[in-house]
């Protein structure tokens, strides 16, 4: 329960509630006071049908000294009804008195004006009484006009006069309702934007850094779950880097091992091929210093990858051209592909622009481990092509053989470590490369985009 209490699902009811508790505490009590205000003013106030009744009883009792008692009459009413009008026609038809009459009258009342006046009266606003003077109605006639809204309830009489001031109050309450609502949202979505910035933040361990706690309702538990985040990926980085040390040190450490016992059987090789030794020996250790070549190959590679996974192989890109160190390194693998018996094709055309921002040693490696792999995997084709091409978009070069293609199974095929680590040095030369491998051979582009 403590836990929903300082949640902002429990603030926000608390602020809907709070607001709704006021408009209701406001109408009801301005109601209260508009109707004891109207309550004070109208304590006399009385039905349409008892104001007809006192004003005909009144008129009647007036008997003698009729003109002053008419005046006292109007005098009286008056103070009960402010805005009533009042005045009274003599038995000869003359309008004799008048009280608080804003329209235009005639001086004398003729029978065809009193029935039009009469007619016209009923049942309309100002609410009319006719009343004969005197028990015999000799001495004419007094007429009350009073507004009809003077009978309206006691509500709508404080509706009238402050519904206005009360419509105010209430739109008050909901703007205030509004301005708190809007500053309750817009410090959650400060701490949100925070909280989004400090994930955009960085330490120098590339982690993003742990955050001040807040509040303790569901932004501030977010938080927290973001600071353990933090802590456990730190935790998980300084674990993997640890292993990722202890790795490099295995594969160092096992290059070395393997070299050492390699040197001696490439010591022994040597020796034993002095020996002499009949044909069958000879292809033994001819057989025997070449698995050696492959194994060493092989321990050079895993240490290359080794080292490029862990960003620790050097790297010095300069202005090379490109088309020059690809010749030279043909040049290089002649003798090696031409003993094997391969027909090699070279078609080198200077590129427009042959300058490439590359390392000459991390090209030379790359060329090394296509031809490699050529001349290990593509020895049933023997044939192997290097050329190069110009698009419109990309300078290229390809080398393509027509050995059975990478999926073929080969009792030299490895786990891909050559191809592996040529794939992170185009990338970290900024090129792009292709293979297109089939069962009639396999072509490899690595390409220069403009």
């Amino acid at each position: 329960m403590k836990k929903f209490f300082r949640s902002l699902l429990a603030k926000y009811m608390l602020i809907i509630l709070t607001a709704i508790s006021i408009v209701q505490i406001a109408y009801i009590a301005m109601a209260i006071l508009f109707v004891h205000i109207d309550h004070i003013e109208n304590s006399k106030a009385s039905s349409p049908e008892v104001v007809e009744e006192n004003w005909h009883e009144s008129a009647k009792h007036i008997d003698k000294d009729i003109p002053k008692n008419i005046l006292a009459l109007f005098d009286k009413w008056q103070k009960k009804y402010p805005e009533a009008s009042m005045f009274w026609v003599n038995s000869n038809g003359v309008l004799s008195e008048k009280f608080n009459v804003k329209h235009q009258m005639p001086n004398r009342w003729d029978s065809t004006y009193t029935a039009k006046f009469m007619k016209e009266s009923y049942a309309s606003d100002p609410f009319t009484v006719i009343a004969f003077v005197g028990k015999n109605d000799s001495h004419g006639f007094v007429v009350l006009q009073i507004p009809r809204k003077t009978f309206n309830p006691p509500i709508a009489k404080a509706n009238e006069k402050y519904g206005t001031l009360l419509s105010i109050i209430m739109l008050a309450v909901i703007l205030l309702f509004i301005v708190i609502s809007f500053f309750f949202f817009r410090g959650i979505r400060k701490r949100l934007l925070y909280l989004q910035d400090a994930m955009n933040i960085r330490d120098v361990d590339q982690l993003p850094i742990e955050i001040p706690l807040g509040k303790g309702d569901e932004i501030g538990q977010l938080e927290q779950t973001f600071n353990q985040m933090v802590v456990e990926l730190r935790e998980s980085k300084q674990r993997e880097q640890k292993e990722e040390q202890l790795r490099r040190q295995l594969m160092a450490d096992l290059s070395h091992d393997l070299r050492t016992p390699l040197t001696k059987i490439r010591a022994q090789t040597y020796t034993i091929d002095k020996e002499n030794l009949s044909q069958k020996g000879k292809n033994a250790i001819r057989a025997l210093e070449k698995s050696v070549q492959q194994i060493d190959h092989l321990i050079e590679n895993l240490m290359s990858y080794t080292l490029l996974m862990a960003s620790k192989y050097k790297f010095d890109p300069v202005e090379v051209d490109v088309v020059r160190q690809v010749r030279e390194c043909i040049a290089g693998w002649y003798p090696v592909l031409e003993k094997e018996g391969f027909m090699i094709d070279v078609e080198l055309h200077t590129f427009k622009n042959s300058q490439w921002y590359v390392d000459p040693i991390w090209l030379g490696r790359i060329l090394d481990n296509v031809l490699q792999n050529v001349l290990r995997h593509a020895k049933n084709g023997l044939f192997v092509q290097v050329k190069t091409v110009s698009t419109t978009q990309y300078d290229a070069i390809i080398i393509t053989d027509h050995g059975k293609g990478m999926n073929n199974q080969s009792e030299e095929k490895g786990v891909g470590i050559g191809l592996s680590i040529v794939d992170l040095m185009i990338q970290n030369m900024n090129l792009k490369w292709d293979i297109d491998s089939t069962s009639s051979g396999t072509t490899i582009t690595i390409k220069k985009y403009y």
